[in-house]
Formats: structure tokens, C-alpha cells, sequence
């Protein structure tokens, strides 16, 4: 059984928001999840979209496999680092805004 990996890093979206879509494809065929991402209204969907024709790219490039006989195996939604902003406020005050970013790890077999 050969894996095939496809990473993400660094994605501007929380990982929370990820992960509700990461689960409803968890284990699922390749191409039955193509086309459930590309119908959901999510920016998470487009992203997960985007790594997983990564994915498959690299199952028809390197190894030479077809995409109707794969599944994904395993697929992981990672937290990385935030981006720090600062809102400043009235009397000299300052408040810290912190943009979460995310790491996408999707492994087909």
C-alpha cells in the first residue's frame, strides 16, 4: 500500500474551521470528496480542495496510480503560528488582534 502525501503550511483560516470540513471527508473516497468540496460553501473547503488535487497530482505523477481506487487515509489540521496586529484604541490604549493560521496534511492511499 502505497501513501501519498500532500502538505499545506501556513493557511490564513483557524484550525476550527478546518476541521469541520477535515471530518466530513475523514476516510472517504478521493473523487466522492472532490465533489462534495466543491459544492460546500466554505473557504475551508477550497483550501482542503487545493491540497487534495495536490494530493492526487502527485498519486498520477510519481507513483502512476489512478484516483478511482484511492481513499484518504489520514488527513491533518494543524495549528502554526499567529500573525500579531495591533487595534489601537482611545487613551493611549492598544489592543492585540492575533490572525491564526493553520497547517493542512492530507494523506491518500
Amino acid at each position: 500500500m502505497v501513501n501519498i502525501i500532500a502538505k499545506n503550511r501556513y493557511v490564513n483560516i483557524s484550525d476550527r474551521k478546518l476541521r469541520i470540513v477535515a471530518n466530513f471527508i475523514r476516510g472517504k473516497k478521493v473523487n466522492w470528496s472532490l465533489n462534495v468540496l466543491f459544492f460546500m460553501k466554505k473557504k475551508a473547503a477550497i483550501l482542503i480542495r487545493k491540497t487534495l488535487y495536490s494530493a492526487l497530482s502527485n498519486a498520477k505523477h510519481n507513483n502512476g496510480i489512478k484516483s478511482n481506487s484511492l481513499i484518504i487515509s489520514q488527513i491533518y489540521i494543524d495549528k502554526a503560528v499567529f500573525y500579531k496586529r495591533i487595534l489601537y484604541r482611545n487613551k493611549g490604549r492598544i489592543n492585540y488582534i492575533l490572525k491564526k493560521t493553520s497547517h493542512i496534511t492530507i494523506i491518500i492511499s
